[in-house]
């Protein structure tokens, strides 16, 4: 018998919905939430009715009943460091995205919205898949050199974990008998080392680690970075802005868009073309890195998000990595589909359902 998985997966201005009959979708829509209708709101939480009744409008419209949908998952948000799964949303896990106890985002409403309408819909279970905080590092790639200053996972593990499963598909094997690196290659840029279906060290590509990307720094020179700071130049909301939001290939060519810089580069920007290389340079010296961390034995380099559409990226990235292991890409960043593949497993008992 099919089941019925709604995803509902909360942006910055977005929220993206997929109403699935088992891995098949009915509908997918974004919801774009203009900049106006959310000055309204002072905190992350506060928009939560607001994003509630427009998912109830979207299913309204569309003729979709909440009692005729199986389960709900939503997108995990910031949450304690946990293993990677399935985690039924529970009391605890709802306490800490509302008052924002592990960060700000608004990501923090996916388990809350998942819950609410589950509970609308008759008491329908409600799950989370894989949230970023997903941490199964190994002690060695904890050390940072500063014991103040810990190496933290915050990666994306949703995908990560998601393309990882269907690459062992396609091998007819477990993802727990596979050591694979996989590049996460989005705004934000991770590289995660999975061995024994654990991803056992992985770069925060949130907070300051590994390659700079579309949109962040990525690791910088920590003396510098120390001067800058304290150098009375910059508060220090523009610092964490250079280091997130306002780095990487924003910094350098003033846009984080990809096809902007590949037009350029067919054009002859010889300056874009340079700091394009760069950041594949830096992503491919991730990969290396973590090519050691699995002792040098690696069954597959799978590269995905959005920039893994871009064939010059990725080549530039399998030209210096190309002989540690074959390459795989899976482009873009099916989000949606990953949280109800998780679901699906969960409900079918094919995967344990952990509590938070």
């Amino acid at each position: 018998m099919s089941l019925k998985i709604l995803a509902i997966n909360p942006g910055s201005t977005s929220t993206k919905l997929g109403l699935y009959e088992d891995e098949t979708p009915c509908h997918i829509q974004t919801l774009h939430h203009s900049n106006e209708e959310l000055a309204n709101f002072k905190r992350v939480y506060d928009q939560l009715a607001f994003r509630r009744e427009a998912i109830l409008d979207f299913l309204s419209e569309n003729g979709i009943k909440l009692s005729e949908i199986d389960a709900f998952c939503g997108r995990g948000g910031l949450l304690k460091p946990i293993p990677g799964g399935v985690y039924a949303v529970s009391t605890a896990m709802k306490s800490h995205l509302r008052s924002a106890k592990y960060g700000e985002h608004a990501s923090n409403l996916g388990a809350i919205l998942a819950d609410e309408l589950a509970k609308k819909a008759g008491g329908k279970p409600a799950f989370i898949v894989n949230p970023v905080v997903v941490d199964e590092m190994q002690p060695l790639a904890r050390y940072s050199g500063m014991p103040e200053n810990p190496r933290v996972s915050i990666f994306h593990a949703l995908n990560q974990k998601a393309v990882a499963h269907r690459y062992a598909r396609t091998l007819n094997k477990k993802y727990e008998e596979l050591r694979l690196i996989v590049t996460h290659m989005g705004g934000g840029i991770t590289v995660g080392a999975h061995k024994g279906g654990r991803v056992i060290d992985v770069n925060n590509g949130l907070a300051g680690d590994g390659p700079f990307s579309p949109e962040r720094s990525g690791g910088v020179p920590t003396l510098k970075l120390i001067e800058l700071c304290f150098s009375g130049f910059f508060e220090p909301a523009t610092m964490k802005r250079k280091a997130a939001g306002k780095g990487g290939l924003v910094a350098y060519l003033r846009t984080n868009d990809a096809r902007e810089i590949e037009n350029r580069i067919e054009k002859g920007d010889e300056k874009a073309q340079e700091v394009y290389h760069a950041m594949a340079y830096q992503v491919a010296k991730e990969i290396g890195a973590m090519h050691t961390v699995l002792n040098c034995r690696t069954d597959a380099i799978i590269l995905t998000g959005g920039l893994a559409h871009s064939e010059l990226l990725t080549g530039w990235i399998e030209e210096m990595v190309g002989k540690l292991a074959k390459i795989v890409i899976y482009p873009g960043e099916d989000e949606l589909l990953a949280m109800v593949e998780g679901t699906l497993k969960a409900i079918r008992g094919e995967t344990p359902i952990q509590t938070y």
